[in-house]
C-alpha cells in the first residue's frame, strides 16, 4: 500500500521485484489513489492494481474489497490514518507498517525508521528487511508502454527534433514553494540557445499549459502538448537530460534512467532526490532555512526566487560533462 503521491509511489517500486524473487508464485497487489495508479499500470511484478477514488469510496467499502481478496500479508508503506484502518481490518494475518502515533497499532510488526537522512527508497525497502526479504535490486521501475513510445517518436519527428539531440525541462511541482519561476526558466532557456544551441522541449502538468505556452513564446523552446505520464516520461526517455523541479516527473526520469538536473529548495534531496541515475542537484546554498518542507513560506520563497539561471545553467554544464565522462567510460570498457 502507497497511495500517493506520484514521486512517492515511484519510490516504493523497488519493493515489488524483491517481493516478486522471494514469493515467484504469490499473487502481488498494489493499493493506489486513481490518479497515481499509471505510475505501477504494467509494471511486470505486480499481478493487479487497486486503485482507488478516496472522493467516492469509503474505508468500510475498501476494507470490504481488501478482506474479499484474503490476504496473507500486507504491507503499509503510507502509515497515515486510512491505510492504518485498512490494513487494521484487512484480515491478513501479517499487517507490517511503520510506527506513527496511534497507527502503530494497526500492525503486528513493526518497521523502526532509521534515524538520520535515509532515502526514500531505502525507507521502504526497510519493510522488507524487517521481515527478512533479501534486497536484490533497490532501482525504481516505469514501463513505458509501446503507445506512449509511438507518441513521442512521432511528436519528435513532427517537431524536427532527434533522438539525444534535445532537452526537456519539466515546469511541475507537488508544491507551489517547489517550483523555481517561470521567468528564471525563461531565462536559463536563453542561456541554452546561446550557449549550447540544443533545443527545448517544455514538459508540464494539467494545469501548468499556460505558464509553458509563456516559456515558448518568449524563447525558442518547443511546448509539448498535454500528455499523460506514460506520455511526458516516453519524452523524457528521447531527450538527452532533464532540468526539473523536484516532482513526481524528475522520479520518472530517474528510473527512466535519463541524466537530470533537478531544483531542490524546501525539500531534502537526501531524502527525496533523483535516485539510481547520472543527476546534480541545484539549491540556493547561501540559505539556512532549506529543506524546510513548507507548501507556504513566510519569507517569500527565497529558495526559489532568488536561486538564479546562470547558477542552474553552471549545474547544467557541469551535468553534461559528467555525461559525457560517463560515456567515455562505458565505451572504454566495451572495447576493452
Amino acid at each position: 500500500m502507497k497511495p500517493r503521491a506520484i514521486g512517492d509511489v515511484l519510490l516504493s517500486t523497488p519493493i515489488l521485484p524483491n517481493l516478486r524473487t522471494e514469493f515467484p508464485k504469490a499473487t502481488i497487489d498494489f493499493f493506489v489513489e486513481k490518479f497515481a495508479a499509471p505510475v505501477v499500470e504494467g509494471n511486470p511484478f505486480i499481478d493487479s492494481v487497486i486503485s482507488i477514488d478516496t472522493a467516492e469510496a469509503s474505508p468500510v467499502s475498501t476494507i470490504g474489497r481488501i478482506r474479499k481478496t484474503g490476504y496473507d500479508l500486507v504491507i503499509d508503506l503510507f502509515s497515515n490514518p486510512r491505510t492504518a484502518i485498512i490494513t487494521m481490518f484487512s484480515g491478513a494475518p501479517y499487517r507490517v507498517g511503520f510506527p506513527f502515533k496511534w497507527r502503530k497499532y494497526a500492525y503486528n510488526i513493526i518497521v523502526i525508521p532509521r534515524s538520520g537522512e535515509v532515502h526514500n527508497v531505502e525507507f521502504n525497502l526497510d519493510a522488507l528487511r524487517r521481515i527478512g526479504i533479501p534486497i536484490r535490486t533497490t532501482q525504481p521501475t516505469f514501463i513505458l508502454d509501446n503507445a506512449s513510445r509511438e507518441f513521442a517518436d512521432n511528436f519528435i519527428k513532427t517537431e524536427g527534433l532527434s533522438r539525444d539531440g534535445f532537452l526537456t525541462i519539466n515546469i511541475g511541482g507537488g508544491w507551489q514553494t517547489k517550483r523555481w519561476p517561470i521567468e528564471k526558466f525563461i531565462d536559463l532557456c536563453h542561456q541554452i540557445e546561446k550557449n549550447l544551441g540544443l533545443p527545448i522541449v517544455v514538459l508540464f502538468g494539467p494545469s501548468e499549459r499556460d505558464e509553458a505556452l509563456k516559456i515558448s513564446r518568449s524563447s525558442k523552446a518547443i511546448s509539448a502538448p498535454q500528455t499523460s505520464l506514460h506520455q511526458m516520461g516516453a519524452i523524457m526517455k528521447l531527450s538527452r537530460l532533464l532540468i526539473t523541479n523536484d516532482s513526481g516527473p524528475m522520479h520518472i526520469a530517474a528510473a527512466l534512467m535519463v541524466p537530470t538536473l533537478a531544483i531542490f529548495g524546501p525539500t531534502n534531496p537526501k531524502l527525496q532526490g533523483p535516485y539510481g541515475n547520472v543527476s546534480d542537484i541545484v539549491r540556493n546554498e547561501s540559505l539556512d532555512c532549506l529543506q524546510c518542507n513548507l507548501t507556504k513560506c513566510p519569507i517569500n520563497n527565497l529558495c526559489m526566487n532568488d536561486l538564479q539561471p546562470d547558477t542552474v545553467f553552471r549545474h547544467l554544464l557541469e551535468l553534461i560533462q559528467k555525461i559525457q565522462q560517463q560515456t567515455k567510460r562505458i565505451d572504454e570498457k566495451a572495447r576493452d
